[in-house]
């Protein structure tokens, strides 16, 4: 197995268009926009960019590493499309990261330690009017809330917020800040999201050979769950 493979990373799941190419843990290069919902104009170009500003072509990938969703139905499919077209075109398997345990991490990278106890994260993905796609992540990163559509108001998150220190962080937080603010474990960052995140839990991936097929997998869109559920307070309902 290669133990430092050269991946391309996909993220198209929100209004930010980012691409990523990386050597093992390196990332080499980073093209991305977060200037609206432009992928389709966007994505291709910026792969070439990255391609000749690195000195790589897509033949020497081994593999294409995409984000599943949640998040845009439109831009989740350019995104996926594009990274099936181009793990067809050169044999290379397809790595899948979910969206959301994205935001987290790159959120966690970019938190300043305050000399406290450690936070957890809670990442969110706008979706209608007070409405997110949210996931629970502990200190460590590891998932402990799946994800879920929350509908937010002054007592959504409160259990995690009574027992925990919570970042906050998406494009889903900005809309959901002034409720949750009035809490004082509620922690806010705007970060924006960006195809480098993707790297670390695609490389675990690529380690356990943990391959998407390539032929059926779908983006993670998550719309079944909010037509059977339209309110949830929070990402443990009661039973």
């Amino acid at each position: 197995m290669i133990t430092e493979p050269l991946l391309l990373h996909i993220e198209t799941a929100t209004e930010v268009c980012s691409v990523a190419l990386s050597k093992g843990a390196t990332i080499l290069g980073v093209e991305e926009s977060a200037d609206g919902h432009s992928h389709s104009k966007n994505l291709l170009p910026f792969i070439e960019q990255l391609m000749q500003a690195t000195g790589k072509s897509l033949e020497e990938l081994d593999g294409i590493v995409v984000s599943i969703g949640p998040g845009s139905y439109t831009g989740l499919r350019i995104g996926t499309s594009t990274a099936k077209g181009i793990a067809y075109s050169l044999g290379k398997p397809v790595i899948t990261v979910g969206t959301l345990e994205s935001i987290a991490r790159g959120t966690a990278e970019a938190w300043a330690s305050d000399g406290l106890q450690a936070p957890q994260y809670v990442s969110m993905i706008d979706a209608r009017r007070m409405e997110v796609f949210a996931a629970h992540y502990d200190e460590n990163l590891c998932e402990v809330g799946a994800p879920a559509p929350v509908i937010v108001d002054e007592e959504a998150f409160r259990t995690l917020l009574d027992e925990h220190r919570i970042v906050f962080c998406g494009n889903g937080m900005p809309k959901c800040k002034e409720l949750l603010s009035k809490h004082p474990n509620a922690l806010f960052i705007d970060k924006p999201l960006s195809a480098r995140s993707l790297l670390q839990p695609a490389l675990k991936k690529w380690e356990a050979q943990e391959f998407a097929d390539t032929a059926y997998f779908e983006p993670f869109y998550l719309k079944e769950y909010v037509a059977a559920k339209p309110v949830v307070k929070g990402l443990h309902p009661n039973p």
